[in-house]
């Protein structure tokens, strides 16, 4: 089976149920091109609580030591996982900070589970925190916290307007 993908845009205007692969992960732009989450993200899944819970392993091509994660790697699965549990609530969201806490190394093409649960929302804010685990002990590797704020309509044509000043900007200098 492979995923549910498109070539045009699916995070428009309004709500629009993201291209996911049979084990239910939305796929972003980049990753909709081949079908999988290139970041490793093989499941996730939405908790009766209203958690998250994301199966994955540390693909070998994100070795940063000898059989240990790049910590970059570590981030952006953090930043990916818990940004996806507003999506999983049908909301999008973009990341407002993230901060990351290195437990212990995290093994390359090992199974591991993040999970992501809601702190508190103010508002537009979503304040989420999450840890990555081996499995099947349970170890901490990691752990994240952070702030999404709800993305209205006209955030992305607001930053390619921002992104073409800074284009003009920079051939007028």
């Amino acid at each position: 089976m492979s995923a549910t993908t498109s070539t045009g845009p699916w995070a428009g205007a309004d709500f629009q149920e993201p291209p996911r692969t049979p084990g239910g992960v939305a796929l972003c732009g980049a990753c909709r091109a081949t079908g999988s989450c290139r970041l490793g993200v093989e499941h996730e899944r939405l908790d009766e609580d209203g958690s998250a819970r994301f199966e994955l392993s540390c693909p070998r091509d994100q070795e940063g030591g000898p059989d240990v994660a790049h910590g970059g790697w570590t981030a952006a699965v953090l930043d990916d996982c818990l940004g996806h549990l507003p999506l999983l609530h049908r909301v999008l969201s973009v990341t407002a900070e993230l901060s990351v806490s290195f437990v212990k190394p995290v093994p390359i093409a090992r199974p591991l589970e993040v999970r992501a649960w809601v702190d508190k929302r103010e508002g537009r804010r979503w304040y989420i925190a999450g840890e990555m685990v081996l499995l099947p002990t349970h170890a901490v590797l990691a752990r994240a916290s952070g702030i999404w704020v709800t993305r209205d309509q006209s955030h992305f044509t607001r930053h390619q307007e921002w992104l073409a000043g800074q284009d003009a900007d920079a051939e007028g200098r």
